[in-house]
């Protein structure tokens, strides 16, 4: 609880006890008087003096004048219970408000919290100095020691260590780096000594354009929160003049009548009136639709869900059609050994030792396959003679045996016979000494839990899963059969996933949205045309994160369909606030103009409705089952 509130808790127990006290001593007329009065000003005093400052502003019609001329009219009328009792409970409405907004901020500030004080960047004399992270040039040397927190992005030139990136990703599990590894800022390095190489300067760090990404999410409204704006502006003048009206017209038209004279049927009216006001107020509405849908990012930001801003969250809740791109997204983008076919008088070990040693200088990412997949040290002295064949593989001498690594090409220029390898995937085929030793279908790695949020997908409800891809016909559609997708393009460029992604749009039902998630540069033409674009953040291209609405921060596919349970969760208790205010006023405010409400309604209408709905919208906040 922040200082503030502290003061205003304290106000209103000291003005709980007077009005207490004054409710006991009723009898006494004017000690009664008196510690309702004193109730009054200790708890209302800044509201009035808000109302006050409005007018002097040109702002006359919001709350504070509605609580402010509903209140005075009481007293005017010796209504001194009432009008207390009216700005007591609005006070405590105006807290629980305050609480609900500090909770709703307290998964922002977390994320808040990443930004890192200092850097130790390292001199070229080896010493380390402490300076803003801004200060740091990308190729710097920065040094970070455990407990620290991570203050740029860059590669690990020394040491190995883990990492809390639960700030970042919302995941409790470390991150293991050692030298050669990328590392993110914002994150805490839990033991080792790190030294960095600064590949981005402060402003383009992963750390600051999470910050932006946060900072900026309450500009963007959703169409709920522009509607009860609206609303608002065009709906207390209304209510104001109404209650002008009540007070003064029935009145006017009984005595015309010959129904009594004006005077002595005015008060009573009057009445009716300032019950009115204290109902209409739209507090309820004003604060319980913003607040949902922050309580809704945040709780979306603390699992590892950034929402730029409130309507990219709504429009989630209608997602009808979830396109995907395939590399870096449902898979990994690292090739991995995924089959091993020796021929005879081999065996898959030998097999793969071969075509490791042979690729042994190679950078080309099929040769850093083959080295995981033998997942030992190879003594470079054991190999000689490496040429590569340009555009067919490359042959070598293994231990004084010629060893070729390749397509089918360059089996047919060594004339080696070899069977038809995988219909997808990469066949690297393997001959030793000019004989077929066997071939290694290498592929692309699927995510472990793209299949669970395809599952996921159809069961919230989404229409059509649809992947979008530039690899061959046979491995995406492979993909696409092992995953359960709904369709699947392939041997796409760029424009194309831009051109389908067109039609995929004036296919859709009126009211529903396509989200389109993907991770590379490619992707970012696309993610911008989508009605929701989904960056995979935390290996994702800048660009990419740039054009989306909407980033996974641990490039998980399942924290998708989780953000739509969010979004879902989210914009349902929206409405429920909506109506459920807007029906309660509406019903109080007829019995109030028929004389079959009294003021405690009117506080029950105002104050009790604003209190329920803010205490419901805290439940966007819990995400911790979605």
């Amino acid at each position: 609880m922040t200082r503030k509130m502290k003061k205003t808790l304290y106000r209103i127990i000291a003005a709980a006890v007077l009005f207490l006290a004054g409710m006991i001593l009723k009898r006494y007329t004017y000690v009664h008087a008196a510690l309702l009065i004193a109730a009054y000003a200790l708890v209302g005093y800044d509201v009035l003096l808000k109302a006050v400052k409005n007018i002097g502003r040109g702002k006359v019609f919001d709350e504070n004048f509605l609580m402010t001329v509903a209140t005075i009219g009481a007293f005017g009328l010796g209504d001194f219970d009432e009008a207390a009792a009216v700005m007591l409970f609005y006070q405590i409405g105006e807290l629980f408000q305050a609480y609900a907004v500090n909770q709703s901020r307290r998964s922002i500030a977390q994320l808040m919290d990443i930004r890192p004080d200092y850097a130790n960047l390292r001199r070229e004399n080896g010493e380390l100095e402490e300076v803003d992270p801004e200060e740091v040039a990308i190729g710097d040397i920065i040094v970070v020691k455990p407990g620290e927190r991570v203050p740029l992005d860059g590669v690990v030139t020394e040491g190995r260590s883990s990492l809390d990136t639960s700030a970042l990703t919302g995941e409790s599990i470390p991150r293991d780096v050692a030298e050669g590894d990328a590392i993110l800022s914002g994150c805490i390095n839990m033991n080792g000594l790190l030294t960095v190489k600064v590949t981005k300067p402060f402003g383009e760090s992963t750390v600051s354009k999470v910050l932006e990404l946060v900072e900026n999410a309450s500009d963007k409204k959703s169409h709920s929160e522009n509607f009860i704006s609206k609303f608002a502006k065009y709906y207390t003048p209304s209510v104001v003049f109404a209650a002008l009206a009540l007070s003064i017209l029935p009145p006017l038209f009984l005595a015309l009548t010959g129904h009594g004279s004006f005077l002595s049927i005015f008060p009573g009216w009057f009445k009716r009136s300032l019950i009115f006001l204290v109902i209409s107020c739209p507090c309820a509405l004003v604060i319980s639709i913003p607040l949902s849908f922050f309580g809704g990012i945040g709780g979306a930001a603390k699992r590892g869900i950034l929402v730029k801003g409130s309507n990219y969250l709504e429009a989630m809740a209608q997602a009808d059609t979830l396109v995907f791109d395939k590399t870096g997204t449902l898979t990994k983008g690292v090739f991995a050994v995924e089959q091993v076919s020796p021929a005879d008088g081999f065996d898959e070990q030998t097999l793969v030792e071969l075509a490791a040693c042979a690729e042994c200088y190679s950078t080309h990412p099929i040769a850093v396959s083959l080295r995981r997949a033998h997942g030992k040290d190879i003594d470079k002295g054991r190999i000689a003679d490496v040429t590569e064949i340009a555009g067919k593989g490359l042959s070598a001498r293994v231990d004084g045996r010629l060893v070729h690594v390749g397509n089918r090409k360059l089996m047919e220029q060594i004339d080696v016979p070899c069977p038809e390898g995988a219909a997808y995937g990469t066949v690297a085929y393997v001959a030793v000494d000019g004989a077929y030793a066997g071939f290694i279908l290498i592929n692309d790695v699927v995510k472990e839990d793209s299949a669970a949020a395809i599952r996921a997908l159809k069961s919230c409800g989404v229409a059509k899963t649809v992947m979008l891809t530039g690899d061959s016909d046979a491995s995406g559609r492979r993909v696409a059969e092992q995953l359960g997708l709904d369709e699947v393009h392939t041997q796409l460029l760029p424009g194309d996933k831009v051109d389908l992604v067109e039609k995929l749009l004036a296919a859709e039902k009126p009211g529903a949205k396509l989200a389109f998630v993907g991770d590379g540069l490619n992707d970012a033409p696309v993610l911008a045309r989508s009605d929701i674009g989904i960056a995979m953040g935390a290996l994702g291209s800048d660009a990419a994160i740039e054009a989306a609405d909407i980033v996974i921060m641990t490039d998980e596919p399942s924290k998708i369909p989780t953000a739509i349970r969010i979004a879902r969760k989210t914009v349902g208790i929206a409405k429920q606030n909506t109506w459920f205010a807007l029906i309660v006023k509406i019903g109080v405010m007829i019995l109030g103009a028929l004389n079959m409400a009294n003021m405690w309604a009117a506080v029950f209408a105002d104050v009790g409705v604003a209190v329920i709905a803010i205490l419901n919208s805290l439940r966007a906040l819990n995400t911790k089952d979605l």
